[in-house]
Order: structure tokens, then C-alpha cells, then sequence
């Protein structure tokens, strides 16, 4: 429950102002910000950093207030308890898309009720409707139904899909393996309900960032577990190794949205005291093998540090036999896709993963 407005804790007004602020601020550069066309340049010159995307990274850095890196567990559990709605909330992080019917509802998992938000085109259907399972990013330590809305409807709406969005729990409040644990209980009950859904037919999952970690260990537990089938996989941006470097981490070390303190304080807050990075629970690239997956689509944003997180996934799924389409998105930064009114590559990137779900989701179309 979110706490009433006299009673809200310190934390969560500063919350409201530094939303209510970076608003303001993202509005007027907005309202003054037209679209620059690229000069032309060399052909294998870099291409620079999107020119909307780092001004919202400079807003972002300019905002009161410490970082995810400069707060104690209390602070984060108050900061990912604080509302996240309204105006100010959608115009940065999107819209319901049109002609899709939300249901909140809660469903049984092992450690509790775990909420889920249901999406259903209002249409007819015109064929067999697949699932998607869907997993919202936030470092395992942040995120909401309501952060995930613009993209789980996307593919309610051009997929014509069911799309069960998942809340699962928390860290540091509740660390791994708490959120997997919801994310399988909620895949399970999914599968075990579709005919009630309105689905029927084939499974797939998708996440960002962290719920692209997720979202690959489900189907690393599926196979191994004997089911729920899941037909195809889209992981946005996906950290899949937390027990090692990459040349992308040292290189965006100090990038715009997510940077090198951020993920230090993120996994901190998410993997316990004592538990091996290496568990591939927690790092699905250190699975003892990856054959017998499904079929895999996988975005990565040229200014990410886990860019090559995505890419080294890719690799070991290739070699294991596994059908693989990646993705990069030279001039993004890290969760760029969940910024769509503000990311020119957001819309497109989207357009990619209903295209590539309905080749392994919807057969005969």
C-alpha cells in the first residue's frame, strides 16, 4: 500500500520532488529540442551518443539527491516503494498503448501473492492468441507494473498477444533468489491458466535488463525442469554474467543512466552475502550448457556497459545450436527503451520483438 500524503516518509517526498523536477525540466527542453539530422562523417567513424538520450542522462545526473550507489538498503527500499504514477510518471516512461484491457490481479506463488497485471487486446481475436510472460528492468531493486505498461501493451496490441506483466519482489528487501522465485511461480500459474487468460497455444518471455536476467534463467529452469515449454525468448539489454568483467563495463564505466557504481550497488543489493557470483541462477551465461533453448532474440544498446553481456550470450546460444537474432542499437544507452518518447531507436526496437515473437509465437501467420 502507498503510504498517504501525511504520512509519507522523507525519502519518498524527495522522490516526488525530484520526479515532479526532472519533468519540469524534460518538458521545457522538449518543447525547445527539435531533432538534429546527423552530419555526414566517415563511414567508420563511432556513431555519437543520441543526442535526446544524453540530454535526459545529463538531467537525470543533474537531479538532487544521492545516487542508487550513494543509498543505504533502507533508502532503496523506501525509494522503490514510493508511488510511480501520474503525469509527470507517464510522459517519461509512457502510456498504456490504445485498445488493450489491464487487469490487476494477485496469484498464488510460494512465498506469497504475487501481483500481476494482465493485457488483452479489446479487439476479437483473430487467431489463437499466444503468452508472453513479461519482466519488468530496475537492477532487481526497483520497477513496477506500471514502469513496464508502454512495453507490455506494445505487444499486447501489435502481437495480439495475452501479456501477463509480472511485480515480482524486491531486493534488498527481499534478495535473491526471491524475485526468481516469483517469476517461475507466475510463468507456472500462466501456463497452468491460459485457457482463463484467453491464450492458448505457445509461451514466450521477455525482459529488460534485469528482467532479461530473469527472463533467461526461466528458460534455463524450464528446460531443465521439464516445462512450462517456452517458445521463444526476448532479452532487452540482459545482464548475464555478474561474476566477471567485460570490455563494455570498463569502457561505459562512467556512462549516462547506468554506470559502473550503479551496477556495483545494484548487484550488492541483490545477491546475498556469501553466494557465488557465479551461480547461474544469477549468471545465465555460466550455465553448465545452453542447448535445447528457445529460439532467441536479443537487443543490445551501443552505450551500455552490459553490451557485452547481450553479445556474449548470443555467442554461447549460437555455438549451442540455439536460433539466435541480435541486435545493437549503436547511439543508445542502457534502458533506452523506457524512455519511448524521448528514444528515436524505442518504437523500432519494439517493432523488432513483436516481429520476431510472431515467427515462433503465432504459426500460420
Amino acid at each position: 500500500m502507498n503510504p498517504s500524503p501525511s504520512t509519507r516518509t522523507p525519502v519518498n517526498r524527495a522522490n516526488a520532488r525530484r520526479l515532479g523536477q526532472l519533468g519540469l525540466l524534460i518538458l521545457l527542453s522538449a518543447m525547445a529540442y527539435q531533432r538534429v539530422r546527423h552530419a555526414s562523417r566517415p563511414a567508420d567513424a563511432p556513431v555519437p551518443l543520441d543526442s535526446r538520450m544524453k540530454l535526459l542522462g545529463s538531467l537525470l545526473d543533474r537531479m538532487p539527491g544521492p545516487s542508487i550507489a550513494e543509498i543505504t538498503a533502507e533508502e532503496m527500499i523506501q525509494r522503490a516503494s514510493a508511488p510511480q504514477s501520474g503525469l509527470v510518471f507517464r510522459l517519461i516512461t509512457g502510456w498504456s498503448r490504445r485498445g488493450v484491457r489491464q487487469v490487476d490481479r494477485t496469484i498464488p506463488g510460494r512465498s506469497g501473492p504475487i501481483p500481476i497485471r494482465i493485457y488483452t487486446p479489446t479487439r476479437p481475436a483473430r487467431a489463437p492468441r499466444a503468452l508472453v510472460l513479461a519482466l519488468h528492468g530496475g537492477g532487481w531493486a526497483q520497477g513496477s507494473l506500471n514502469m513496464a505498461d508502454w512495453m507490455s501493451s506494445t505487444v499486447a496490441a501489435d502481437l495480439d498477444a495475452v501479456v501477463v506483466s509480472v511485480e515480482y519482489r524486491l531486493a534488498p528487501a527481499d534478495p535473491f533468489p526471491a524475485a526468481l522465485e516469483d517469476c517461475v511461480d507466475a510463468l507456472g500459474w500462466s501456463a497452468a491458466n491460459m485457457a482463463t487468460l484467453g491464450a492458448q497455444g505457445r509461451i514466450g518471455v521477455m525482459g529488460e535488463s534485469a528482467g532479461g536476467n530473469l527472463a533467461a534463467v526461466l528458460c534455463l529452469l524450464a528446460r531443465d525442469q521439464g516445462g512450462p515449454v517456452i517458445h521463444h525468448q526476448a532479452l532487452i539489454y540482459p545482464a548475464t554474467d555478474l561474476a566477471g568483467e567485460s570490455a563494455s563495463r570498463r569502457r561505459h564505466a562512467d556512462q549516462i543512466i547506468l554506470n559502473a557504481a550503479d551496477i556495483k550497488a545494484y548487484e550488492a543489493f541483490y545477491i546475498p552475502e556469501g553466494t557465488p557470483r557465479t551461480d547461474w541462477r544469477i549468471s545465465p551465461l555460466r550455465a553448465p550448457h545452453h542447448a535445447n533453448l528457445p529460439p532467441a532474440l536479443i537487443q543490445v544498446a551501443g552505450y551500455d556497459a552490459l553490451h557485452d553481456d547481450g553479445m556474449r550470450y548470443a555467442e554461447v546460444l549460437r555455438a549451442a545450436g540455439v536460433p539466435v537474432v541480435v541486435r545493437e542499437f549503436p547511439a543508445m544507452p542502457h534502458a533506452f527503451i523506457s524512455f519511448p518518447y524521448f528514444s528515436r531507436d524505442a518504437g523500432p526496437a519494439m517493432q523488432q520483438v513483436v516481429t520476431e515473437q510472431r515467427k515462433y509465437l503465432k504459426l500460420g501467420l
